[in-house]
């Protein structure tokens, strides 16, 4: 079938910005659904693609694509997405992930391409391990994980682990470590096999959470291909100030990392203080924190259980982490039912309407680094099916 002219203009504009931001080399970050359910791709070391190895090392978080969710029983909880997943599928997901990278192999110029052998020879699978934040349906839905290649390892939490393994599906299940533990404070020893070196994933707990609720996984990486050495960045069109201060000193500086935190939940800002305070030094460069307030009824007066923390937390959370994007997450107003849906109540809260609680509540604020940090919130959606190169 004949193009027209127009629609070739515009299929090779495309093009040429997907190679402009593929040959930045770095992480890209995809919404597969408009809940929390995350594709995140890592661009591995130099050496690592210089023979012809993939571009790319790609990391599933939370993946619930498609189908309902249910803990306990449908009677108790039921949900359903709102709208279908934008990747309903892991084939559709193992699709993605190839074409993204052919494109970036195709860029290679110190090696040789694989674009080729991935065409005519491609790897079992392109998902290089998967990262399970809670054992809850939403999180750890079954049906979706069963897609995945047995070959693929799974990280997620104790509870998640031993779900998981109970389906005798997976190869390889790992308990993710809590980060600091005996006051180790090191990302490089989160790096456990079949992980790379480069990349180690940990939890971080709310303190008094009995249930580890809110929590976090912390995803750092060091892949010697980091474009962070300036002092301000670019994010959403906004001028705007990068995380923790880079290290200067040259040994320490190959050691330092960036970080991915994810907390669908929240966490309380003070259980974060172990990432800017950690040797070698973390720079968080994406923080998943949602808006809305999310909780299950109420039992003389006080919250029976808080679900999602929303905005006001996200606010004091990102001004620990100072993340260079903060992307809201965990979102999604579902459809379903159950026992729960009686008591569920939610406050959707915006961004500016957090903001102009804090300001109103610190009128008499007349510091200008205070009234500075209540603007530079470094704000990020993604909506459904939406990318974005992490610079």
């Amino acid at each position: 079938m004949a193009v027209d002219e127009p629609s070739a203009q515009l299929n090779h504009d495309l093009r040429h910005e997907i190679h402009t931001a593929l040959a930045t080399r770095r992480p890209l970050l995809h919404h597969l659904n408009a809940d929390t359910s995350w594709l995140l791709q890592i661009p591995r070391p130099a050496s690592a693609v210089r023979k012809g190895g993939r571009v790319y090392f790609n990391l599933l978080i939370d993946p619930w694509l498609a189908g309902g969710q249910s803990d306990v029983a449908s009677w108790f909880s039921q949900q359903f997405h709102v709208g279908p997943s934008a990747v309903p599928t892991i084939a559709a997901l193992e699709e993605l992930a190839r074409e993204i990278e052919i494109l970036a192999s195709g860029l290679q110029q110190n090696g040789r391409s694989n674009e080729a052998s991935l065409e005519n020879d491609p790897p079992q699978t392109f998902v290089d391990a998967v990262c399970v934040s809670h054992e809850f349906t939403d999180h750890c839905h079954k049906d979706t994980l069963l897609e995945l290649h047995p070959d693929t390892p799974v990280f997620a939490i104790k509870e998640a682990a031993r779900l998981i393994g109970s389906w005798k599906h997976f190869r390889t299940v790992v308990t993710v470590d809590s980060f600091g533990v005996n006051k180790n404070s090191d990302w490089r020893s989160t790096s456990i096999a079949p992980l790379p070196q480069w990349i180690g994933i940990s939890r971080l707990l709310q303190t008094g959470d009995v249930l580890n609720y809110h929590s976090a996984l912390m995803i750092a990486f060091n892949n010697q291909q980091s474009t962070s050495n300036s002092a301000t960045g670019n994010v959403n069109g906004h001028h705007s100030k990068v995380g923790q201060d880079i290290p200067t000193d040259a040994s320490e500086s190959e050691d330092w990392a960036e970080a991915i935190v994810y907390t669908p939940h929240g966490i309380h800002s003070g259980d974060l203080n172990l990432i800017p305070g950690a040797s070698p030094p973390i720079r968080t460069l994406a923080f998943l924190h949602g808006l809305h307030n999310v909780r299950v009824g109420t039992i003389a007066g006080r919250t029976a259980l808080q679900s999602n923390l929303g905005a006001h937390n996200g606010l004091k959370a990102q001004r620990v982490l100072n993340a260079k994007y903060w992307i809201g997450t965990h979102d999604e107003e579902k459809t379903g039912g159950g026992l729960v849906s009686w008591f569920l109540q939610r406050d959707v809260i915006t961004l500016q309407e957090a903001l102009e609680a804090e300001r109103q509540a610190r009128a008499d604020v007349k510091d200008v680094a205070t009234l500075a940090a209540f603007e530079d919130t470094n704000w990020l959606e993604l909506k459904n099916g939406e990318s974005r190169v992490l610079i």
